[in-house]
């Protein structure tokens, strides 16, 4: 995401902050964050109360485009089964991690980094992961899956691994392994 000299300050810090921290990690500090958005400290401070603050509403501005990348919209095709809406999200993982520059999901990367469940930052991943997963367990409802709950659960797993395992760049995913693996998993939890 490059900044551009029309954004508001603002919009600016965020876009540097999504960009690094997605790149370098939560511990990228404040001064590098305001370099990068062209913002000086004392205006960063005046719009966020914290370096938190900041990666919080960061985390928040990008998820309706990070979702938008992995499940398919209502009207993209209508005449999707369940079991073909699950295995888009792992086409698009599976695309993504390809990309040079994919580092894995971020709102994973951030709870595994911050180990602080009351983070402001936690607080959005989990919930863009908590949407994830609800999103697995209707459409293994609505496939017939004899636990559709269980079956979620086991599609994070596999999800959040292979994300983690290709953002580290020791998997590739453009083999279908990961989609090979949610295929087997919604076989054996009895989706149609």
């Amino acid at each position: 995401m490059a900044t551009t000299d029309k954004a508001s300050p603002r919009d600016r810090l965020l876009d540097a902050a999504a960009q690094l921290f997605y790149r370098d990690g939560v511990s990228i500090g404040v001064e590098a964050l305001c370099r990068s958005a062209g913002v000086s400290k004392r205006s960063m401070y005046q719009l966020f109360d914290s370096k938190d603050e900041m990666l919080a509403a960061s985390l928040e501005r990008r998820r309706p485009w990070y979702e938008a990348q992995l499940t398919p919209t209502d009207d993209a095709d209508v005449s999707a089964t369940a079991r073909e809406r699950i295995l888009y999200v792992f086409e698009r993982l599976e695309k993504g991690s390809v990309n040079p520059d994919y580092h894995g999901c971020p709102y994973l990367a951030v709870l595994v980094e911050l180990k602080d469940p009351e983070h402001p930052a936690s607080a959005v991943a989990r919930a863009a992961k908590d949407r994830l997963e609800t999103f697995f367990r209707e459409q293994a409802e609505q496939g017939g899956a004899t636990a559709p709950a269980v079956l979620a659960r086991q599609l994070m797993l596999v999800f959040d691994g292979a994300s983690a395992r290709a953002g580290a760049h020791i998997e590739r995913l453009d083999d279908g392994l990961a989609t090979g693996t949610a295929t087997a998993l919604m076989d054996a939890g009895g989706m149609e």
